[in-house]
């Protein structure tokens, strides 16, 4: 590993290791995919790291090839202590706002871990339901705390292959490359076909 990315790496992991130098022992990071696209779900991840933990190119999911994303998420899902997803759908999306459907999946990833966490750092999000477990809400925590960083690799990876698959069922709108963000060539696909079961239709009613 090169010294400028254990140097990254370290500096990643240093506000959790002042955690566990408080003797707290499990740290939960959470972060989220899909609060910005048309179509599909949102998805939260939660990852509990071993506090030794020290994979190469972990980082915010948004700075790293999708390729490189599938292979770190291999990576930190077989080393994590525990991790786990919540799914909010685009049906339920449209019901209760993104906001609300994103705090929902957070609680319910966080209801699908294993083991009960003694912290949460979470990226940004505050007044949420996480069962009576102290968090802590960090702007741009992705890019700046080493278990969120696995955690929106996770979130992504998840959420990445579910539109992949959709895009198995409605070929029509290119969900496999743009994986249901509003580019112009899927603003311009709903436009010819309309909308399908995929989509939010409180984000795509401008467009049809």
């Amino acid at each position: 590993m090169k010294e400028k990315e254990i140097e990254r790496l370290n500096r990643l992991k240093e506000f959790e290791k002042k955690l566990y130098d408080d003797k707290i022992k499990y740290i939960a990071g959470i972060d989220e995919a899909g609060r910005g696209p048309l179509a599909g779900p949102v998805v939260v991840a939660c990852a509990i790291m071993k506090p030794e933990s020290f994979i190469e190119y972990v980082n915010d999911s948004k700075k790293v090839s999708e390729t490189k994303r599938e292979i770190l998420y291999d990576k930190i899902t077989s080393e994590a202590i525990d991790w786990s997803t919540g799914i909010v759908w685009q049906d339920e999306i449209d019901k209760i706002n993104i906001l609300n459907a994103t705090k929902k999946a957070l609680t319910m990833a966080i209801d699908n871990l294993k083991i009960k966490p003694d912290k949460i750092l979470v990226d940004a999000l505050d007044k949420i339901e996480t069962r009576g477990i102290p968090y802590i809400s960090v702007i741009k925590g992705d890019a700046k705390i080493y278990s969120i960083s696995a955690a929106s690799i996770i979130a992504k990876v998840t959420r990445d292959r579910i539109m992949r698959e959709y895009d198995e069922v409605y070929p029509e709108y290119g969900f496999a490359t743009h994986k249901g963000y509003g580019t112009a060539k899927h603003i311009q696909a709903i436009k010819e076909n309309g909308i399908c079961n995929l989509h939010r239709k409180t984000f795509t009613k401008n467009f049809t």
